[in-house]
Formats: structure tokens, C-alpha cells, sequence
């Protein structure tokens, strides 16, 4: 039987530091994202978002799309890692599950014997008892 070994979920400071980090990071490319595309359009009303793109404003959704892309990869390859750990332990209490349903079999089978025998040595006993009995009587 294999034995898991059991990870320390909680996550300590430094993480939760770096991760509020990222998270502000993206928050300030997402404005600067948005303020630059509504004055890119307030510049120029009739012409769409497809037309002639500032290359701030590229830089700006590159850098954005990086952050997310940063953000995303990390929450992603831990999910990942959880889904991996999820379906072992899934693994390992299925076959668990089916070693105690044989261990209970086996009892189960061990009981009926036992109780067989028991009627077996009672029966006999009762018979010895009853021959016993009718030598004396006799």
C-alpha cells in the first residue's frame, strides 16, 4: 500500500505578498490598458478600435497580456498540480475501498465457519449428553 504524503496547504507571507503583487501589477495594466483605448477613442470618434493602434497602446495590451498570461500560468499549473493530486487520492481510496469490501468478505466467510463449527461441536455435545444419559438410565 502506498503511502501520500500530506503538503502543506497554507501558504505563508511572502507568497501571499508575491501574489497580491501580481495581482496589483495586472489591476494597473488593465487601467492603463482602458484609459489609453478611451482616449484613443475620444480622439477619434469615428474611426474604429481596428484602426491605426497607438504603439502605447499595443505596448500597453502586450503588457497586460503578459501580466494576465504571468497571473493565469501560475493559478493554472497549480490547478493543475491539485487535479493530479485529487485523482491519486481518488485512485488510492478506490482501492482501499475494495481491500476493506474484501476484508469484510473475508470476515464475513470466517463468521459463517465459526458458527457452523459451533453448531457442529453443539450438536454433538448434545449427543454425547443424551448417549450418556441413557447408559445410565439403562
Amino acid at each position: 500500500m502506498s503511502v501520500m504524503r500530506q503538503e502543506k496547504i497554507e501558504t505563508t507571507e511572502p507568497e501571499v505578498d508575491n501574489n497580491l503583487a501580481a495581482v496589483s501589477e495586472v489591476e494597473a495594466g488593465i487601467r492603463d490598458f482602458v484609459r489609453n483605448d478611451i482616449a484613443y477613442l475620444r480622439r477619434s470618434p469615428t474611426a474604429s478600435p481596428t484602426d491605426m493602434i497607438e504603439p502605447s497602446a499595443e505596448a500597453t495590451a502586450n503588457n497586460v497580456n503578459s501580466l494576465i498570461q504571468r497571473v493565469a500560468g501560475t493559478s493554472l499549473s497549480e490547478i493543475e498540480n491539485l487535479i493530479s493530486e485529487l485523482e491519486a487520492l481518488r485512485d488510492l481510496l478506490h482501492a482501499e475501498g475494495q481491500r476493506v469490501q474484501r476484508e469484510i468478505s473475508g470476515y464475513a466467510q470466517l463468521s459463517q465457519a465459526a458458527m457452523k463449527s459451533t453448531r457442529m461441536v453443539s450438536d454433538s455435545v448434545s449427543q454425547w449428553k443424551r448417549t450418556a444419559e441413557g447408559l445410565r438410565n439403562g
